[in-house]
């Protein structure tokens, strides 16, 4: 006769898979960064008196086109905040489930502001503008707006590093955490390169969508790698016919 005895063990519980409204809505924070980057790209192309390295891609919703980049704005705002909402759903449970999608919820919140208040005109933008930017009170709000939202969003990068960590993607947890630092580095640098502000916001733009499709495709149920690594359920063997060895060594009545 033989009884398999279990022995306890802290087990990760495995959560459900998201629908597929929250999978969508994942998908949504994934493309919002490259669309928001790539209609921006595209415009400061075809648009006369826009320049890269003296104009940043806010100034697009200026001039008689500026609508175009005032979509942008919202239509990203949209994305990013559906794709919060797909991330908390995924993220359910978990450690990072609360502060990572609530911080990205408030950069999404950002391009809305940023959509209501535009950028000031100002080094040749548009066509005519002085080179002297005078900032005024929609210029003031704007600027505010993308500070506090990118703000979030590399707190955002520290607070999914632990799930990233926790899913056994510690390259990825680290590089999440040397994001924010670049991020802000091109931030600091906005003074004497408009180019190096863009290269630190299109960075963290790109690297929201490359974790939030990480996490995603991630099962959500993953054990860390001690539980993995634990040996399968422990097994005691007894056969009627013999006794266990402590009956053995200590008789009754003794």
């Amino acid at each position: 006769m033989t009884q398999t005895l279990d022995v306890p063990r802290h087990v990760v519980p495995a959560r459900p898979a998201p629908g597929l409204v929250a999978r969508w809505a994942v998908v949504g924070g994934v493309v919002a960064g490259p669309l928001f980057l790539v209609a921006g790209i595209a415009q400061g192309l075809t648009r006369d008196g826009f320049d890269f390295t003296r104009n940043a891609i806010s100034q697009l919703a200026l001039g008689e086109a500026g609508w175009i980049q005032t979509a942008s704005f919202l239509l990203a705002g949209v994305l990013l905040v559906a794709g919060a909402a797909g991330l908390r759903r995924a993220l359910r449970g978990g450690p990072g489930a609360a502060w990572g999608p609530a911080l990205i919820g408030v950069f999404g919140i950002s391009f809305w502001a940023a959509a209501f208040f535009p950028a000031d005109a100002g080094a040749g933008f548009p066509a005519g503008s002085p080179d002297a930017t005078v900032m005024s009170g929609h210029g003031g709000v704007h600027m505010a707006a993308g500070m506090v939202g990118y703000l979030a969003l590399c707190a955002a990068f520290l607070a999914l590093a632990r799930p990233l960590a926790a899913r056994g993607l510690r390259g990825w947890a680290v590089a999440s955490r040397v994001a924010p630092v670049l991020v802000l580095a091109g931030f600091a640098a906005s003074a004497a390169s408009v180019l190096a502000f863009t290269a630190g916001a299109g960075l963290g733009l790109l690297w929201l969508s490359a974790v939030t499709a990480r996490l995603a495709g991630t099962p959500a149920g993953r054990w860390p790698a001690e539980l993995r690594a634990a040996p399968p359920r422990a097994e005691l063997s007894r056969t009627p016919d013999r006794a266990p060895s402590w009956r053995r060594r200590h008789p009754a009545g003794r």
